[in-house]
């Protein structure tokens, strides 16, 4: 891979990893694009640990407290100083917790399709249809209402039903920042709850991701190109997560939807 294709893959990986329009969709269609006509597992771990990076960083205060609390609080549990109620009515410790529970059937499903998921990434057409079906889903979401804004009310069955959603979007094309918000929307929660939740919760997915999509790749040297589209990535995801969270907070998602559509329509086309 030359070095202004990884370039421009890592743009089109920072900006969609987190806008809601799928980033594997886009890689799969930049791939046929670019004639790489076996997807680069290497580079496409790369570029996603860049986005990874931007996550971490962007949700750094968030990160801290949910570790130093969920840390303290466990130890005072473990030596029966506290009930679980304290953990599960703390904000932190009880996000921590949504958090393992929305993880255990991304993980599931990601473990159970990942071979059919991967079977996907050469299929434009169906990249096609599922970008489309992302944008609708997207579009529902215009006339949500604001939601309840309170963590505490932030229930187990709604984390484990966008921990599913999440699993579907492993899927090219359904976009996992989209359709976990919306799903958040959907299931009440307020806006800003469902964005911090959605993108703190993909950190073990993408991590989990990863470790196994290494396992597979095999060692690999770090060449200028993977260097390069891993920087670009983090540093173009960092500001495409800070632009979502906004659109998010102004209760803008559906905006996304005509862009969806219009790229899911083209590969359609492309892909016949």
């Amino acid at each position: 891979m030359e070095a202004i294709q990884a370039f421009i893959l890592g743009i089109v990986q920072g900006l969609t990893e987190f806008l809601p329009v799928s980033s594997s969709g886009h890689l799969v269609l930049f791939q046929h694009l670019f004639g790489l006509k076996e997807p680069e597992l290497f580079f496409d771990i790369s570029v996603h640990v860049g986005t990874l990076a931007a996550v971490i960083i962007f949700f750094r205060q968030d990160l801290r407290a949910i570790l130093m609390t969920t840390a303290r609080m466990s130890l005072a549990f473990f030596r029966k100083e506290i009930s679980y109620n304290d953990l599960w009515n703390n904000p932190d410790t009880r996000l921590a917790i949504l958090i393992v529970i929305g993880s255990v059937p991304t993980a599931i499903i990601g473990l159970l399709f990942k071979d059919i998921a991967e079977e996907l990434f050469s299929s434009v057409f169906i990249v096609g249809c599922t970008l489309i079906v992302t944008g609708t889903f997207l579009w529902l979401t215009r006339s949500i209402s604001r939601g309840d804004d309170r963590i505490r009310d932030f229930s187990a069955a709604q984390a484990l039903i966008i921990g599913i959603v999440q699993g579907i979007a492993i899927t090219p094309g359904i976009s996992r920042s989209g359709s976990t918000i919306a799903a958040g929307l959907f299931l009440g929660l307020n806006r800003e709850i469902a964005a911090r939740y959605s993108f703190l919760l993909s950190i073990p997915a993408i991590t989990g991701a990863a470790i196994l999509g290494l396992r597979d790749a095999g060692i690999h040297s770090i060449d200028t190109s993977i260097l390069i589209g891993t920087v670009t990535a983090g540093i173009v995801g960092y500001f495409a997560l800070t632009l979502l969270v906004y659109i998010v907070k102004k209760g803008q998602l559906h905006l996304f939807s005509p862009y969806c559509w219009l790229i899911g329509i083209i590969a359609l086309f492309s892909g016949m």
